[in-house]
């Protein structure tokens, strides 16, 4: 979100395009913000637990803002060394949940069903489980990585290798087109 407020605020600024960074930063952040919220319906936290994420958000994102400003690409290499992290936590969380002796609490979220928001939001289908969500978010993790350490290893003004509005049109229109087809007037 620090990486996407950013280059808003530049772009307005320069009145100039970001070459496809802003929209790709966003939807990392609501990717991550849907992983809080799918785990938040798993266990509902405390209040205390909750007034500490805030103040973590608080103190962390006032941090990473004013290191963003000094140099971005330390702060989009540190993130990718973060999702690093994530990937071998889930990967681990994953082989928990498979290795899990039957009848224990993790071997339950081989069969349990997922919260609602994550089967919608994933498509894992109504009978979508733990596991997959598992699957599916160290998947997201991945994709992160990914993304910001290429980021930390683009130059200034370069565009977004992963960026194709012409595949996004495609898409749309496509989709459009499909939706068309489908009606029944």
């Amino acid at each position: 979100m620090v990486a996407a407020i950013i280059r808003h605020f530049k772009s307005l600024r320069t009145m100039e395009r970001d070459g496809g960074m802003l929209q790709m930063f966003l939807e990392e952040a609501n990717n991550e913000r849907m992983h809080l919220l799918t785990f938040v319906r798993m266990k509902d936290p405390s209040t205390f637990f909750r007034v500490l994420v805030i103040a973590g958000q608080f103190g962390f994102g006032s941090m990473f803002l004013t290191a963003y400003l000094v140099s971005p690409k330390f702060c989009h290499r540190f993130v990718g060394y973060i999702e690093e992290e994530a990937c071998a936590t889930y990967t681990k969380i994953i082989k928990a949940i498979d290795t899990a002796p039957e009848g224990s609490e993790l071997a339950k979220w081989r069969h349990e069903i997922a919260p609602k928001i994550a089967l919608s939001y994933w498509k894992l289908g109504e009978n979508g489980t733990v596991l997959d969500l598992m699957k599916a978010v160290r998947a997201d993790e991945a994709e992160h990585r990914d993304v910001n350490h290429l980021v930390s290893g683009m130059k200034e003004g370069q565009l977004n290798p992963l960026y194709d509005p012409q595949a996004k049109l495609d898409q749309t229109l496509l989709k459009y087109v499909n939706d068309l087809m489908k009606r029944k007037d």
